[in-house]
Parts: C-alpha cells; sequence; structure tokens
C-alpha cells in the first residue's frame, strides 16, 4: 500500500483516506462522498483495530463483513479499499505509540482508559503508510477528530483533517456500528439520547448558560429512561476539551456524553456556537 500511494502522490494525485473500523453504514459513506468531491484518489482503510478496545470490551463480537463493506464503498466512487491484518500494523515487537497528551485521559479517555492511544497510534500508522492529502472523520465521534486535529498540528503532519457531519436515523438516533447491538425496545429507547442533547441546545438557545443547569435538565430526560445509564454528561471547550461553567456566546462548546442503553454504550454530541 505504501509505494502505491506513493505513486498516486507523484503522479499528482490528491489522495484522500476514510479510516474505518468497517461495518460501514450511512455516515461512512456521507465521509466517502466527502472526499470523492475532494480528492482523485479515494481511499477507504478497514481495520478493527485492537489497540483501541479495553478489556471486556465488544473487540471479540464487533460485526465484521469485510466483502459487504467492500461492496457498499465501491458503490460511493472509492478507488481502493486497503484491509490490513494486524500483524502488518502492528509488527512483532510493535513498542511505539503516540499519546496526545492532555486531551486523551478526558471524556471518553477517562471511562476507557488507553483507548485514544490506540486510536491516535493507528491513525498516525495509517497517515504515515498513504500520507494523504485529506483524511476524513465524523462529528459523532467529536473528540477523536478533535485529538487527531491536534496530533496533526503538533506534528506537522502534512495531512488536512476534514470533519463531516454526524448523520442520524429519521427519530435523531446517530449512525453507529454498535446500533446492531441494540434490540427493538432498546433501539426506541436509545433515542434518549437525541433529546437530551436538543433540550440542552434549545435551553441555550433561550439564553441558559450555566452548565451545571444545563447537565442536570440532561441528567433528568436520560434518567427518565428506564434502559438509560449514565456514564458521562460533559459540556467543554474544544481546544483542551476542559469543561466550562458557563458556556460562551462566542466559541464552539462540546456537548457530549456517553449513555448505556441496556448493555450497549452509546456516544453523542452536538457543538454549540461553531464547528469543530
Amino acid at each position: 500500500m505504501m509505494l502505491a500511494a506513493k505513486d498516486l502522490r507523484d503522479a499528482g494525485q490528491r489522495v484522500g483516506l476514510v479510516p474505518t473500523m468497517g461495518a460501514l453504514h450511512a455516515g461512512h459513506l456521507s465521509l466517502m462522498d466527502r472526499a470523492r468531491e475532494m480528492c482523485d484518489t479515494v481511499i477507504v482503510s478497514v481495520f478493527l483495530n485492537p489497540t483501541q478496545f479495553g478489556s471486556g470490551e465488544d473487540l471479540d463480537r464487533y460485526p465484521r463483513d469485510l466483502a459487504a463493506d467492500a461492496e457498499l464503498a465501491f458503490t460511493r466512487g472509492v478507488d481502493i479499499i486497503f484491509a490490513p491484518e494486524p500483524e502488518e500494523i502492528y509488527p512483532g515487537g510493535f513498542s511505539t505509540f503516540v499519546v496526545v497528551e492532555g486531551m486523551s485521559e478526558k471524556l471518553e479517555g477517562a471511562s476507557r482508559p488507553g483507548h485514544f492511544r490506540g486510536v491516535t497510534t493507528v491513525v498516525n500508522k495509517l497517515f504515515n503508510i498513504i500520507r494523504p492529502a485529506f483524511a476524513f472523520f465524523g462529528r459523532k465521534d467529536a473528540q477523536q477528530a478533535l485529538i487527531i486535529k491536534r496530533m496533526v498540528r503538533d506534528l506537522g503532519m502534512g495531512t488536512e483533517v476534514v470533519v463531516g457531519p454526524t448523520v442520524r436515523e429519521a427519530d435523531g438516533l446517530a449512525l453507529s456500528s454498535r446500533n446492531r447491538y441494540l434490540s427493538a425496545e432498546e433501539r426506541n429507547a436509545a433515542t434518549v439520547l437525541r433529546r437530551a442533547l436538543e433540550r440542552c441546545r434549545t435551553q441555550i438557545n433561550a439564553g441558559e448558560r450555566d452548565s451545571s443547569k444545563l447537565i442536570s435538565v440532561m441528567q433528568t430526560i436520560i434518567e427518565a429512561e428506564p434502559l438509560a445509564r449514565i456514564d458521562y454528561l460533559a459540556i467543554t471547550e474544544t481546544a483542551r476539551l476542559d469543561p466550562v461553567s458557563v458556556v460562551p456566546a462566542d466559541r464552539p462548546t462540546l456537548v457530549s456524553m456517553a449513555v448505556f442503553i441496556g448493555t450497549t454504550r452509546l456516544i453523542d454530541n452536538i457543538v454549540v456556537n461553531g464547528e469543530i
């Protein structure tokens, strides 16, 4: 893959990369569409990255169907599927990891220690192999996108990170590969995440800026759903993901959450006063 990507760059091609773990859905496809608009060659990586899963998480049961993923990707004009084996990304004796300190330990990182070390390491490796002009990530994983942007800036990488909007079902549930784990009852209950976020947005638009009050509003909505259990609710700035006590009117602010619906952990967020 490294030589093929170099040949493309040497030929003057603008190479775009859409990194995925497979189990593709419409959210991934929207990133491929954006890449197709901006790039001459679009590469989709399909790699279930073991280093971003912790003990007891769902690595073993995460959906896998490379043939179906490739078929979907090619319908969106993707040129190349890069599906490396784990030993290609992590050869024997691999011991080098990339960590964005000060951001990786918060929010998702607090609940999933080591998760972002795995994410930034594998993205760094993919960027080094392909050296894309553009890389495309979804805003549903807002913290991930912000951390990768910081890594690219701090390490002087030549890749521009493009963040696409969260793609949702008609009832507002953010698309996620893990939605497949939900029963019909749980699937209906999962809309509580979006409802809580939209109530928060409404309150902010009405003039409420006190983060503790906004979090309390979201907490009340989620706790009213019997199948829901809150992992975290947070309102933070977007530079270092530090909590804010008052939502500023002139800077982007991230409202994010992780909630268990039954045994399935889902994340969602909104950004107010701008974008990431």
